[in-house]
């Protein structure tokens, strides 16, 4: 046998063939995004409320259905991200009627859409629209991150309207914001001239910033990923979840004007000084119950910005979940299935 016939040779040369070759098989593969079938219920310029199927034999439950409201700058399918990564996918199977706000892509023209524009206009739209197709006089809420901040702050602003709130890695307390808190000072970010000058703010601007919160990952990502080449169901998971962090959207001008001044540079949500369509916002009137989902590792919704809801509402009935991991994966993990998912429709189940 010559050198070049022996199979143990190169062994370095040989796994890089390998690695070289499931890299390509993973390029080829379509992430299975979104997979539970919805009806759109309601549409209002590029905002779509989704109501999402039951399976066949799955009973609906009585009583009040749930909205779910992600992020106004991120896509909505990382609450519906693949077959078994699906948290409406594990809802709906549960019996719950369960609802998604889709914020659709901004135009140009989504500049002037404000703040108040976005909770007491196209939320609150949406959150009776649910409840009436439901049968019910209110919904419960489910809100991820800016999305948790826009449920606690709706909750305040009609709580005659809302059965329960979920918030999941919600900023509230904007003073204990982390990296993003400082960048966000008024000393450095001047948000008048940033929307004068762009109206909204492009989608590469954001995602920029949220890779220099850590800048190693994209390279720490990719060497977790050569490790696991080879392995189906952790390619699909990563394909899914870089198609999402991927899939951006730009944040409208005149709601990012308000969100930075009055959120991070003010803290006005915490001091109770935030107005919206004229009332005044304070987290004390939530008088529903509350389930507030903390991520221990999150460095973009750091502890301390999360937790302050379980203090601030009114009411009684409420309880802080600290989840081991970060923004996404505390919420949307093989963990999280297992543990959080079943807690959640447990503790909505006798709330709703």
């Amino acid at each position: 046998m010559t050198r070049s016939e022996d199979p143990g040779r190169w062994p370095r040369a040989r796994e890089l063939l390998e690695k070289g070759r499931g890299l390509v098989s993973l390029l080829a593969r379509e992430p299975p995004i979104a997979p539970t079938p919805y009806d759109v219920v309601h549409r209002a310029n590029r905002v779509r409320l989704l109501r999402y199927r039951l399976p066949g034999g799955v009973e609906r439950r009585r009583g009040a259905p749930l909205v779910m409201v992600p992020s106004l700058i991120n896509r909505y399918y990382i609450l519906d991200l693949m077959p078994g990564r699906s948290l409406v996918e594990y809802l709906v199977g549960q019996g719950f009627d369960v609802y998604m706000i889709d914020w659709g892509r901004p135009g140009p023209e989504d500049r002037y859409t404000s703040f108040d524009e976005y909770l007491a206009g196209l939320l609150d739209r949406a959150v009776r629209c649910a409840a009436r197709l439901a049968g019910s006089p209110r919904a419960s809420l489910l809100g991820y991150c800016m999305g948790g901040t826009f449920t606690a702050i709706y909750a305040a602003l009609r709580p005659e309207r809302v059965q329960a709130l979920c918030a999941l890695a919600a900023p509230i307390d904007f003073s204990q914001a982390g990296l993003l808190g400082l960048w966000s000072a008024a000393r450095y970010l001047d948000a008048d001239r940033l929307v004068d000058s762009l109206g909204n703010i492009p989608w590469p601007l954001l995602q920029a910033t949220f890779h220099m919160l850590v800048p190693t990952l994209t390279a720490q990502k990719l060497l977790f990923l050569y490790d696991k080449l080879g392995d189906a169901d952790f390619a699909d998971n990563f394909l899914s979840l870089e198609s999402w962090g991927n899939d951006n959207v730009s944040f409208p001008g005149e709601c990012f004007r308000r969100y930075i001044k009055d959120l991070y540079q003010e803290n006005l949500l915490c001091q109770g000084g935030l107005y919206v369509a004229g009332e005044r916002i304070e987290l004390s009137r939530v008088r529903c119950p509350v389930v507030n989902v903390v991520a221990l590792g999150d460095h973009i919704v750091p502890e301390a910005c999360a937790t302050p809801l379980t203090t601030l509402a009114g009411t009684s009935d409420k309880a802080l979940w600290r989840r081991p991991g970060g923004h996404i994966g505390a919420i949307v993990s093989r963990s999280a299935s297992r543990e959080l998912w079943p807690a959640l429709a447990a503790w909505l189940g006798e709330r709703s």
